[in-house]
Parts: structure tokens; sequence; C-alpha cells
């Protein structure tokens, strides 16, 4: 890439995490183009679909997020490190506006988007670590999980999202998921 290429390409990035944060995902591109000094043309070139724009704005929020399960599972048993992980996904996802729609990809199965991608083959690992403990039920996927997590993330959104709210839905979904003989 040329040096105003790589500029112009910097400049997209900033000011539409920026105002995908301020209007969701459905900032308006040529307003996004326009505060960073460039034609919708060269938004297009760089990004050729409002996706494409969002996973490049949201990447290293979205690679956080899969590091992030590779450190809880290192750190903690397999059932903790995948509760912990999916709070984490859930406050991501009402913090964070537009995410949701990546998120959404991976509980999907349909083609993934990289972000779905990294978030659905996290999930897979933790998902399975806890079902080899013998925690988890052995029928659930991984798009299950995230489906339902999606669903966690949109009711606490509903009722405020606090961490509270997000902390007891997400037990419940968990006391459901959970093998019987584990259960308390």
């Amino acid at each position: 890439m040329r040096a105003d290429a790589r500029r112009n390409h910097t400049r997209l990035l900033k000011v539409a995490t920026e105002a995908f944060a301020e209007h969701g995902e459905g900032a308006s591109l040529d307003d996004i183009a326009k505060r960073a000094g460039v034609g919708s043309g060269t938004l297009y070139r760089h990004f050729p679909t409002r996706r494409a724009l969002l996973e490049a704005a949201y990447a290293a929020r979205i690679a956080a997020l899969g590091e992030r399960g590779e450190e809880l599972s290192r750190s903690l048993p397999p059932g903790e490190a995948l509760t912990e992980w999916l709070h984490e996904v859930c406050v991501a996802t009402i913090q964070v506006r537009g995410l949701k729609t990546l998120l959404g990809t991976a509980a999907t199965d349909t083609p993934l988007t990289t972000c779905g991608t990294v978030v659905k083959s996290t999930a897979a690992r933790l998902l399975e670590a806890a079902q080899s403990q013998g925690t988890l039920r052995p029928d659930l996927t991984p798009t299950d999980l995230l489906r339902l997590t999606q669903g966690v993330a949109t009711a606490a959104e509903l009722g405020g999202g606090e961490a509270q709210e997000i902390e007891r839905y997400l037990g419940w979904l968990l006391d459901g998921i959970r093998q019987q003989s584990s259960r308390p």
C-alpha cells in the first residue's frame, strides 16, 4: 500500500471505530468517509462492505477476547474458565456498540467472518475442555453455546446491562447446561 493509502486506511479505521461507538453499527458510512477526510469511493476501496469495516474496526477487540479465552484456560479449571469467558463476551457485547453483529456471526452455521472464527474457535476449545471434565452436557455445541450467550447478553441489556444482570442470567444458563450429575 502506498503511504497515502495507508494513512487513509488508518484514518478510516480510527473514525469508524469512533462512529460505531457513538452510533452503533448503523453509523453512516458517508459521514465516516467525510470525517476521515476522504471520499466514499476511498472508503469502499478499503472496505467494500459495512461488515468489512466493522470487522476491521473491532479486529483487535475480538482478538483480545480470543486471547483472553486462552489465558483463562491456562489459569482456571475448565468450567470456571468457560464461565468467566462467557461473562466477558456478554459484557463486551453490551458495552461495545456494533460488536453484537460481529459476535452474532459466530452463532450461525453460515460462513464465518474472521471475527466469528476467533470467537467460535475459542468457545469450542473452552467448551470441549469443560465437557471433557464432565461438567457440561455432551450434546451442547459451540454454536448452541454462542446462541444462548447472545440471548443472555440481550436479556441483560434489556435489564439495564448491569454486571449483576449478566451474572444472574448467565448463572441460570449454566445451570441448565450442566450435566445432571454435576448439578447441585
